[in-house]
């Protein structure tokens, strides 16, 4: 079977649930509904939303809930598709990236923020956001935070910011692998990553996660980051043009991380 398809997804979920795996939204994991072993499951919805429904509806179908970060930007913006998402059970978030369309202005950029989150508002109840990475853009939008909060707007946390990642194994499709925080600009947690990889938690396939869950062997306690689009497909022309994508993107991530382009 290749990997990012479909299919594999399938497997990894159903390997979750067969080793006992509880499952949780970011909302439900802030508010302290996490015990036992448990995977937060967090969706990125950057391009083509169609992709994350059918996310949504596999997991639906599975008795099985987690998070999607949609973008605010005319293209990813599919009100049809945000609702149908909500009511399928899970949770739906903002994934802001006002910095970057801001080009650096932190008031304007918490304006449009709060603009945007009402918006998002309008169609489903939304309790917690997370960061766009935007690799090419030299702005972090995190760094709103840093003059803001954003527990003015009723939001209860952000990933990056709120996470116990001392406590919470996280890993990201982002690279087309489950190791691709070395070509990572901001999608990755870099001060506890040593520590994983001195206990083999370090993972390249999906395959791999797969085993280390069979054998028992893989963290009690992660949150998973998917893109949905650009990452899983199961149509090989699909899946071969994704692949090749992923690899200019990620020589081009490789020289920004590198040289510190975004200092």
């Amino acid at each position: 079977m290749r990997d990012f398809t479909m299919g594999a997804y399938r497997l990894l979920l159903e390997t979750w649930i067969a080793q006992g795996y509880n499952f949780q939204t970011y909302r439900s994991y802030l508010q302290g509904g996490a015990t036992g072993k448990f995977v937060i499951l967090r969706h990125d919805v950057d391009t083509t939303p169609e992709k994350s429904l059918e996310f949504a509806r596999i997991q639906a179908k599975a008795g099985v809930y987690g998070t999607y970060y949609f973008r605010a930007v005319p293209c990813r913006w599919n009100e049809r598709i945000i609702r149908e998402i909500h009511e399928l059970g899970h949770e739906v978030g903002y994934h802001y990236e006002s910095l970057t369309t801001c080009k650096g202005d932190v008031d304007k950029a918490y304006i449009d923020f709060k603009q945007n989150l009402e918006r998002l508002r309008k169609l489903v109840p939304v309790h917690t956001v997370c960061m766009h990475g935007s690799p090419r853009s030299p702005y972090d939008s995190k760094d709103i935070w840093t003059k803001y909060d954003y527990r003015k707007s009723g939001i209860l946390g952000e990933p990056y910011l709120s996470t116990d990642f001392s406590q919470i194994f996280y890993l990201t499709d982002t690279g087309r692998q489950w190791d691709g925080y070395r070509v990572s600009v901001r999608d990755k947690v870099m001060a506890f990553q040593r520590e994983w990889e001195k206990r083999g938690w370090c993972y390249h396939s999906t395959f791999e996660i797969i085993d280390a869950l069979e054998q028992g062997i893989f963290p009690d306690r992660a949150m998973f980051t998917f893109h949905p689009s650009g990452r899983w497909a199961d149509n090989y022309r699909v899946w071969c043009t994704n692949c090749l994508q992923q690899l200019i993107k990620n020589g081009v991530k490789r020289v920004i991380v590198k040289y510190d382009l975004w200092r």
